[in-house]
């Protein structure tokens, strides 16, 4: 039976389906994963042919427009800034040593890591100058997302990198993970470094040609799934079933991968790694090449709701009429020249109170500097910052991205 197409979105006041398409076209920050299946042609070593395709194809949404011609990537005039997520490591750490099954061993495992990602991120860093673009090597782990010092230290890294233009290459660092901290699965990963870096777009590139409402390859009968919301438990009731022997995740990973980026107001689009032209494809709007789960709400949206639901207080800043004047009015960031006095004890990263002078609260926001900074810093210049810190983390105590009026 031939396979269709199907549409499973639900309406929703600010994301219909051709809006949905529409932003991805609009997309700036974006996140590129791809599985291990592609990346090493099912568990043959690394496919140098595909990963220089993938290479040409980030040169082209990074530089060139959405279908490669001249341009600077976005409608609103703004190069693209792209961050790659590969699996592969540990596949080709087999193939070098000489495994023929994928071991069950955690040391194995580390193992064949450690041996791989020497020729994956080698692999990677050749194909990607080939088309002028720098890259650099980034290794997480769950710890790495779970401790808010070293979070905020990821995100200030990856952030740097794409202000330079430079492409991250990340993989979980499978040579120090143990089974209960390990990701688990790269979808997984992808969806974390989304809501890291806060990614307008999730891809994830696979050996399918999207998402369907049961395995095509044993259900003919299946139907692709066109559009959907990110998050509806319908999209996981049809997904399931382990990955390949190379692999470890499957459509279910995929699926909780989307509704895990969708809470940063992230869309996912699921779909066939080695189709044509995919990347320029997608970001000129083609919708028929893929699954697009898309996230119900924007992403400043999204930051801002969680910001303004946030119960817990760690602290709070007190800043004069003039900064409340550009905060309300203007929509400006918070700088340290506009703060006046500290309250309570918080840490670089934490959700504090920002208060007028009267003691009325008039937002909240995601503090820069911890309670003691902050104390140094107020009545000063950004200017002055790294003078009288030792280091400059941002020029704002909060920014506006990071910022909410109450």
């Amino acid at each position: 039976m031939q396979q269709q197409d199907k549409a499973f979105s639900h309406s929703h006041p600010s994301t219909d389906g051709a809006n949905a398409w529409d932003q991805v076209r609009h997309a700036r920050r974006i996140v590129v994963k791809v599985g291990s299946s592609l990346v090493t042609n099912q568990g043959q070593g690394l496919d140098a042919a595909a990963i220089s395709e993938w290479a040409r194809q980030l040169s082209l949404i990074v530089r060139g427009g959405p279908q490669g011609g001249a341009g600077q990537g976005t409608d609103n005039g703004q190069r693209r800034e792209v961050i790659m997520v590969s699996s592969g490591a540990i596949a080709e750490g087999m193939k070098r040593m000489g495994m023929a099954r994928r071991p069950r061993e955690l040391h194995e495992l580390q193992a064949a890591a450690a041996v791989g990602q020497m020729g994956l991120v080698q692999m990677y860093e050749t194909m990607l100058r080939h088309y002028q673009l720098g890259s650099a090597q980034v290794l997480l782990t769950h710890a790495d997302m779970a401790d808010r010092e070293r979070y905020l230290n990821a995100r200030v890294t990856l952030l740097t990198l794409l202000k330079r233009g430079i492409v991250p290459v990340i993989n979980e660092n499978d040579t120090v993970v143990n089974d209960e901290i390990r990701f688990g699965d790269n979808d997984t990963l992808a969806a974390l470094v989304a809501n890291l870096v806060v990614a307008d777009l999730l891809i994830i590139l696979t050996d399918q040609n999207g998402f369907y409402t049961a395995d095509p390859r044993k259900h003919p009968e299946a139907t692709k799934v066109h559009l959907a919301q990110a998050g509806d438990v319908a999209l996981e009731a049809m997904a399931g079933g382990a990955g390949s022997a190379i692999g470890t995740g499957g459509m279910l990973t995929k699926v909780l991968a989307a509704k895990r980026a969708a809470r940063s107001g992230a869309s996912t689009i699921i779909a066939w790694g080695r189709e044509r032209d995919i990347l320029p494809r997608l970001m000129g709007g083609e919708h028929n090449i893929g699954s697009l789960l898309y996230a119900p709400m924007h992403k400043l949206q999204a930051r801002k709701q969680w910001l303004a639901d946030h119960l817990q207080l760690h602290g709070a800043v007190v800043i004069d009429a003039g900064a409340v004047s550009k905060i309300a009015s203007e929509g400006k960031s918070l700088l340290p020249v506009g703060m006046v006095a500290v309250r309570g004890a918080f840490t670089r990263g934490e959700v504090i109170a920002i208060e007028d002078e009267s003691g009325r609260q008039i937002g909240r926001g995601l503090a820069n500097y911890n309670d003691q900074e902050a104390r140094k810093l107020c009545r000063h210049s950004s200017d002055d910052i790294e003078g009288l810190l030792g280091y400059v983390a941002e020029p704002e105590m909060v920014h506006r991205d990071n910022l909410v009026l109450v």
